[in-house]
């Protein structure tokens, strides 16, 4: 099989976990949609992004996916094409 490569946004706090603003991932190739497409999924993005930024895990539980700007219910296994942009977008506070 081969690999998914991603574009990944990281946004406030967790920007400030991982060090970095944006950057591009690979992710091993889990299948292919009906179209022929490999894909990866959001589970295996996280389990990527935990071991490489050690402080995101203190935040992910309250972080909120976006691939391609359309927000990722919170626990879904969503599949990620080749491609894709990925926004890990924290809670905001305000007041």
């Amino acid at each position: 099989m081969g690999e998914v490569r991603l574009r990944v946004l990281y946004f406030a706090a967790a920007r400030e976990a991982a060090g970095v603003e944006s950057e591009e991932v690979s992710l091993e190739e889990e299948g292919t949609d009906d179209r022929g497409t490999p894909y990866a999924t959001t589970e295996a993005l996280e389990e990527l992004l935990l071991g490489r930024y050690p402080k995101l895990k203190d935040i992910f539980r309250t972080v909120v996916l976006a691939v391609n700007m359309d927000y990722v219910d919170k626990g879904a296994r969503v599949k990620l094409a080749p491609g894709d942009e990925v926004a890990l977008i924290p809670p905001i506070g305000g007041g």
